[in-house]
């Protein structure tokens, strides 16, 4: 069953512009993306998004994820957990999407990358500017329950396709399609086959 399971990429965001980005980069990378777990918020069911994966040609498949400011656990939420612990998912690392929202816990990263395009060693704000005051949280809509599952190469990076123009389309959108990189290269060719295997949620 191991090798079946699917290697998969968590985005916080799914907003139309992180669509059309994420779609960019799958297809630059070799990868797929979920088009339809786009949305604000969540449009789909984790099961939903599983099958959808269970679908996906080959790996890497990107999936986005989107509370759209709900309080406490939202529908993006609830779909992450689904996902990372499905027994045929693999999931190799996620993007951790800042934003302005409030009443958040953020999520702790060791890395994140800038509007320059830098690996810095803290966490950075939605316009992709590092700050040490942020003590390496990422405060975003999408991405409190991060470290409860332990996801695996969690990288920080500010509003997707955005950052003052910087990772626009019309760029290329360089600095998402760099986080990308950057987690599959410290993934492997097969993941990371590190951390212990959670207990599956229910049927599909």
């Amino acid at each position: 069953m191991d090798g079946l399971r699917r290697r998969v990429i968590l985005v916080t965001d799914g907003d139309h512009v992180a669509q059309k980005v994420m779609e960019t980069v799958a297809r630059e990378i070799g990868g797929r993306c979920i088009s339809l777990s786009a949305g604000n918020p969540t449009p789909l069911r984790g099961n939903q998004i599983v099958e959808l994966i269970k679908m996906a040609p080959h790996d890497p498949v990107i999936v986005m994820f989107d509370d759209n400011g709900d309080f406490g656990k939202g529908r993006g939420e609830r779909a992450i957990e689904y996902v990372v612990r499905h027994p045929d998912v693999e999931v190799i690392g996620a993007i951790a999407v800042a934003s302005n929202t409030r009443w958040v816990k953020g999520a702790t990263v060791a890395y994140s990358i800038d509007n320059q395009g830098q690996i810095v060693p803290e966490a950075v704000d939605k316009d992709g500017y590092a700050d040490p005051d942020l003590a390496h949280h990422i405060y975003g809509d999408t991405v409190d329950i991060l470290n409860t599952l332990h996801v695996p190469n969690l990288i920080g990076i500010g509003d997707i396709g955005k950052m003052q123009g910087r990772d626009s389309l019309q760029k290329g959108c360089p600095i998402t399609k760099k986080a990308v990189q950057w987690i599959l290269e410290r993934s492997g060719p097969h993941g990371t086959g590190h951390g212990k295997a959670a207990p599956h949620l229910g049927p599909t």
